[in-house]
């Protein structure tokens, strides 16, 4: 039997590493952890590089998974299987937060709503399976453009006055990769507010998103910053659905 061929494997551990990590990595960085030469590490990213697998930040020269490569890791994903297993975890969530809980995945630039469990009250609400949202002006969405490199549009219709600008929706998008998840106050509907988290798939990669929704008065506090318990609560969610999916415990 043929042996392995070392190129490819150190270009996965590359992939690996950069799906794994926090955020961006510098080339000494990714050459230190794997063990590997400068010069080696190098020509394994500017070779992923040209087929789109990873993208290099021009001001800081740091490495992240490309759009071609997210787009393969997604497209396995079946869209029943993700509603399917987030059931589990969606329905006490709704019960723990008193909230509304959706679940959502990119589809054609847009958040494809799979899952919707209703807030567990007697209001009136209406089922948003099937629905379309804008990525940059909703929870669900923000966190799977922080982990899409290359996919924020041009197009960025302002929505509320709240509706984030490219400027602050490039910060939020840094400040969600490094905590872990996402807002939105009244930025596609005012006086509602909603909190997402990252659902990652096999070898890390963003697959979806979780998040709950209702009032901005029950969401956020008095200063309009989302309630820690719900914060907290939404992530475990995540987390949890991640694991059914595949990923790695973090």
């Amino acid at each position: 039997m043929p042996g392995t061929v070392q190129s490819i494997e150190r270009a996965a551990a590359i992939l690996r590493m950069l799906a794994g990590g926090p955020g961006r990595l510098g080339l000494s960085e990714i050459a230190r952890s794997l063990d590997l030469a400068k010069g080696t590490t190098h020509g394994i990213l500017r070779t992923l590089q040209g087929v789109g697998f990873v993208e290099q930040d021009r001001t800081s020269g740091q490495y992240q998974l490309g759009a071609a490569l997210l787009h393969l890791g997604t497209s396995y994903l079946d869209i029943n299987e993700l509603r399917s297993r987030s059931i589990n975890w969606a329905d006490p969530l709704a019960v723990r937060s008193g909230e509304a809980v959706r679940i959502g995945t990119v589809l054609e630039g847009q958040v494809l709503i799979v899952h919707h469990v209703f807030r567990p009250d007697d209001t009136f609400q209406t089922l948003d399976v099937g629905s379309l949202l804008p990525l940059h002006a909703t929870a669900l969405g923000k966190v799977l453009l922080a982990y899409r490199a290359g996919a924020l549009k041009t197009d960025l219709s302002a929505y509320t006055r709240k509706t984030l600008h490219r400027n602050a929706l490039t910060k939020a998008l840094e400040s969600i990769r490094e905590n872990g998840w996402a807002a939105d106050v009244e930025e596609l509907t005012l006086g509602q507010a909603a909190v997402a988290a990252p659902i990652r798939g096999y070898g890390g990669l963003v697959i979806g998103a979780i998040g709950v929704s209702g009032p901005v008065e029950r969401i956020c506090d008095s200063r309009y910053a989302p309630r820690p318990h719900l914060v907290t609560s939404v992530r475990d969610a995540a987390r949890a659905i991640s694991r059914e999916m595949g990923a790695a415990r973090r």
